[in-house]
């Protein structure tokens, strides 16, 4: 039982790591149409917010499932955690503006080794050999995947600034989805910490949007952005890392790597070499191993 629980949970956090790995290349398609990263951001979290809403009414009324409700302290705790969500759309879209996609899904890989790391200061549970030797593999097959040391492009610091930060709050957002109001429906709680995120993403518009507001951004990427961005990924990872926990969770997320790369590849029709492919399916052994030892070690 505890295997089928653990490999529930790897699907699911696989799902919603890959739907996020579409993200940067849609991003990219609209700010080659003029959108802005306010627009982007904006019409992402309305949608996402509106699709959850329809989704939460959906199991309380047309389903038998029993659906408990969150207290008021649940509720500010999950939108307090969900502005970890916001930062990170902010961050992550932010520096892919400014650095080529490759380069973005390098640095938000960093939440491997982060998430490892806040495991052990917080949780004071030493990583296993299995388990570092896993996110060594990730490490090295994300450098190949992503072909860093051959990219001869010269990389604008503001976007390795914001893509830094896009981890570190990327990695706060697994965090919260392992520990707060885990007893509360996967689209109540995504719902609620969507509500917190928007905060940050509509002040954010607020601030920075200096021309008016495009609103074809709604009827064009708005919808497509909400669903790979705010409502399949955090549902699919809010139900999926409280049965990983943070340190598998995260190397399972890795899968959004190749993904983008892929998306990147049939979408932008950007060159991905034979070493880039060979880095993808490290990973991707990676993974596998590290889900095979584990629950052999149960």
């Amino acid at each position: 039982m505890k295997d089928s629980t653990v490999l529930k949970g790897v699907i699911l956090v696989a799902i919603g790591a890959s739907s996020y790995g579409m993200l940067a290349t849609f991003v990219k398609m609209a700010y080659e149409e003029g959108y802005t990263t306010a627009e982007v951001t904006s019409s992402q979290f309305i949608y996402g917010i509106l699709g959850l809403l329809l989704i939460t009414l959906f199991q309380k009324t047309k389903t038998k499932t029993n659906i408990v409700n969150p207290s008021r302290k649940n509720i500010w705790s999950l939108m307090l955690a969900g502005t970890s969500t916001g930062l990170t759309s902010v961050f992550y879209y932010l520096a892919v503006r400014y650095i080529p996609v490759s380069i973005g899904i390098v640095l938000l890989m960093q939440t491997v080794w982060m998430g490892v790391l806040l495991e052990y200061f917080l949780d004071k549970k030493k990583p296993s050999l299995q388990k570092t030797l896993a996110v060594l593999l990730v490490l090295t097959g994300t450098v190949l995947a992503t072909n860093i040391f051959q990219n001869q492009t010269q990389l604008d610091w503001r976007g390795l600034v914001w893509g830094i930060l896009a981890a570190a709050s990327f990695t706060t957002t697994m965090f919260t989805a392992n520990r707060i109001a885990t007893h509360v429906s996967s689209a109540q709680r995504s719902l609620f910490m969507l509500l917190g995120g928007a905060i940050i993403v509509f002040s954010f518009a607020v601030m920075t949007q200096n021309t008016p507001f495009n609103l074809e951004i709604f009827y064009k990427w708005g919808i497509i952005l909400a669903l790979f961005g705010t409502i399949i990924p955090p549902m699919l990872m809010n139900a999926g890392f409280p049965l990983t926990g943070i340190g598998l969770g995260s190397i399972v997320s890795a899968l959004e790597l190749p993904v983008s790369v892929l998306m990147a590849y049939l979408l932008l029709h950007e060159q991905v070499l034979f070493i880039q492919w060979i880095g993808i399916l490290i990973i991707i052994t990676a993974i596998i191993l590290m889900n095979l030892q584990f629950k052999k070690s149960n």
